[in-house]
Formats: C-alpha cells, structure tokens, sequence
C-alpha cells in the first residue's frame, strides 16, 4: 500500500507533524470507523471519521468521532443553514476524489467548508483517514483544524 495520497502530500506540505498507520480495510464492515478503531488499537473517539453532507444543498464536510454519530440539526445550524442531509456517496467520491472508506478531508479535489467536532479537539492526538482504505494519519486535532481551516462545532447527536 502506498503511504502517498494527496491527503499526505498536503500535510507534508503544510509542515505539520503527522504519522502514517496503516491496517487491514474490511470492505464488509458495518461501520468502517469501527472497524478501523479496531484495527489500529485505538479508542473510537480518537479514530475520527470523515462525513460528506449537504446543507441547504451545498457540500460540507464534517470530522467526528468514529463511535458517534452527526446531528442533521447541529449540522445545519454549524454552517447557518436550515437543513442537512448525507451526501449521496456517489456524490462524496466525486468532490473529493477519494473513495469511500478512503476519504480524508485533507486534499480533496474541491474546496468545501469543513467542521470537526470540538470535543476532538480536546485529544492529544487523534486518527484520520489518510485518503486511501487501511491508511490512517496521527497528528494532534489542532493542527488538523488548522490545515483544514475547520470550525470547531457541537454536531454530534
């Protein structure tokens, strides 16, 4: 498995300190957070996931804990908007370039407003998908926010 992915490269360009971890990807898994907290060892809460959405009908995409799960209604209200619903996954692969199971918010092909989930913020370090199945990213959730140019928001139900 490649540890180059667009989402590395980004990192590597922006200077923040990050580890790569790779893991066996289930493609059965009911939840591949879950199953990639399971994988790598880790508590679900650090294991972020990343979750494309539309609010209002325009893309959005939002960094929680693997073992929670995303309120419509804080969704919409974090990015002043009236409703949220997920993206088709279709749709998600097509905007970020990644597949799913693989999509990262680093480096996606097109610019969408993004959210992490602020009690992440609150961990030492934490795990993203690093834009490929079976890759993870460690690095501090701060410094994820900042490469993200993510706002910090309640979302979770």
């Amino acid at each position: 498995m490649s540890r180059a992915t667009r989402a590395t490269e980004a990192l590597e360009k922006s200077g923040v300190s990050f580890t790569t971890v790779t893991y066996d990807y289930d493609p059965s898994a009911e939840r591949i957070g879950l199953q990639a907290a399971e994988a790598i060892g880790e508590d679900p809460c650090r294991v972020l996931k990343t979750l494309m959405a539309e609010v209002d009908g325009k893309a959005v995409c939002v960094v929680i804990p693997s073992d929670r799960e995303v309120s419509m209604k804080k969704l919409a209200a974090a990015f002043g908007g009236k409703s949220a619903a997920m993206m088709r996954p279709a749709d998600a692969e097509r905007i970020t370039g990644y597949r799913v199971g693989g999509i990262s918010p680093f480096g996606q092909r097109k610019l969408v407003p993004m959210a992490i989930e602020a009690t992440s913020l609150e961990e030492n370090q934490v795990f993203i998908n690093g834009g490929q199945r079976g890759l993870q990213v460690r690095l501090a959730p701060k410094d994820a926010q900042s490469v993200l140019k993510a706002m910090a928001a309640g979302l979770v139900a």
